[in-house]
């Protein structure tokens, strides 16, 4: 009896950890549409019949994006809502572009871990760990031309771009949509607004300040 609720206790474990990412694909493709005639709904979306599918369901050109923003970045994202060939094949991906001094600010993916690689240019790279057991670790890196790091899922990162030129990098997200939560956003531009006695709280500061932020033009470069 006792191996037996062992064995069922590792399947739960194992059933936790699986379902805690996209599902594994059970045919070759599954190519999402949005008329849900003749489809099927498998990860959030229709598939399209397999008999209608073409190559350009998994094809996508993607330019560079525009810099020219309080940001100084640009992502260009590449998930399932632009490419539909991506539908059930857990992952995804996003170019990054960087005027000199551009930022991608802090930001999590609940739903993926991101690799990057930088094609151009020099990054100033890091993540946060959470705060059960390494109390908020930074980690960082200067990252130039060629050189790869990883960020785990769900932990508040960032890259700036501390060359003198402009910059380019990809990153591969372990998700076909990953989700982006940037952190000054969600705090300071949800809808509706959060409370004040919430951010004075949480960020132990006057409410004239919070206030203030409340009332910037927080961009999004997604």
């Amino acid at each position: 009896m006792k191996v037996l609720y062992f064995l069922v206790s590792i399947l739960a474990l194992a059933s936790s950890v699986t379902f805690a990412y996209d599902p594994s694909p059970l045919q070759d493709f599954c190519v999402a549409i949005k008329d849900p005639k003749d489809g099927v709904f498998v990860n959030g979306k229709f598939c399209k019949d397999p008999a209608l599918v073409k190559a350009e369901d998994f094809f996508k050109h993607i330019e560079a994006g525009n810099t020219s923003n309080p940001l100084g970045s640009q992502v260009t994202p590449v998930t399932v809502d632009q490419l539909f060939g991506l539908n059930t094949l857990g992952i995804s991906f996003a170019r990054i572009d960087f005027a000199p001094k551009g930022l991608n600010p802090p930001h999590t993916h609940p739903r993926g871990t991101e690799i990057l690689i930088v094609l151009e240019g020099t990054l100033y790279v890091g993540f946060v760990t959470s705060n059960q057991g390494n109390t908020n670790r930074l980690f960082t890196k200067v990252l130039n031309k060629g050189d790869v790091f990883v960020f785990p899922i769900g932990l508040i990162h960032f890259q700036l771009n501390v060359g003198y030129g402009n910059a380019v990098a990809i990153a591969g997200l372990s998700s076909q949509n990953a989700g982006v939560i940037t952190i000054a956003n969600a705090l300071f531009k949800s809808n509706p607004a959060i409370s004040d006695e919430v951010l004075t709280k949480a960020f132990q500061v006057d409410k004239s300040i919070i206030d203030y932020l409340q009332g910037q033009s927080w961009y999004d470069n997604n």
